[in-house]
């Protein structure tokens, strides 16, 4: 185990860790009107209505399958009935699955980001770098799942990786998990904390947005306008508007 060892699998991840939940601090505390999506939908609507499904649905489905397979021991899974093959074959065909759906529809997003003129006018420098490691990372997962999972004879992560990163939550890092791990697993592992960094500072923040005030937001009464307010009478609507009084305007 080497300083450079020790620097990717344990320095980095807390690293990335710690500026992802003290940069999210720091933007609610001073950049709440910045807190936003920056929504481009007035700008375009046709390929944002095929893009945006495709990849958040796609997105979720690859969180889901994250968690089982890197925060859930498998003991606990065998626990419940479900085996290794059963768990190889979910994991690689609705994985694979989540992937393209992911994929395509992050593709279609850069293709209306840069085609569409109003919508590539509104892209910042940091929309730019967000959409290279989002991108990157996705791209060496998939890549890793499809040599390895699906072409492959199969690479245990869950021997590996999900120990690595279970030890890193528990305060007792284990680097050494990491070192026979193949490259492309590790260029994921590596890109995602860079994207993590880069979390609170993109528009990626509003993944942590919900209408919670909404729940608990004070009644509004609607009160009817009162007739005898101010010194002029209450018009309807349709009747017709007539031009002001020129001696009046001339007082004025």
């Amino acid at each position: 185990m080497n300083t450079l060892q020790v620097i990717l699998w344990v320095a980095i991840p807390y690293a990335a860790t710690a500026v992802f939940i003290v940069g999210h601090l720091w933007r609610y505390r001073y950049d709440k009107f910045g807190w936003t999506t920056r929504s481009s939908q007035t700008y375009e609507n046709r390929l944002l209505r095929w893009g945006s499904p495709m990849f958040h649905l796609g997105i979720l489905m690859v969180i889901a399958g994250h968690v089982v397979g890197l925060l859930i021991p498998r003991e606990w899974l065998y626990a419940v009935g479900i085996s290794e093959e059963i768990y190889h074959f979910g994991a690689t065909t609705m994985g694979t699955a989540a992937a393209v759906l992911t994929l395509a529809g992050l593709g279609i997003l850069i293709y209306r980001r840069r085609t569409v003129g109003p919508v590539f006018l509104a892209t910042t420098t940091m929309d730019k770098v967000m959409y290279v490691f989002l991108g990157a990372t996705l791209g060496f997962g998939t890549l890793a799942t499809v040599v390895y999972q699906v072409f492959g004879s199969g690479f245990h992560y869950r021997e590996t990786i999900s120990p690595w990163i279970r030890s890193l939550l528990g305060f007792q890092p284990q680097p050494e998990l990491m070192l026979h791990v193949p490259l492309l697993f590790q260029l994921h592992v590596l890109t995602a904390f860079a994207l993590f960094a880069l979390w609170p500072f993109t528009r990626l923040v509003h993944v942590f947005s919900a209408p919670v005030g909404y729940l608990f937001r004070p009644y509004i009464v609607y009160r009817s306008r009162d007739d005898q307010r101010g010194n002029r009478p209450v018009r309807r609507g349709w009747d017709p508007v007539q031009a002001p009084d020129p001696d009046r305007l001339h007082k004025l």
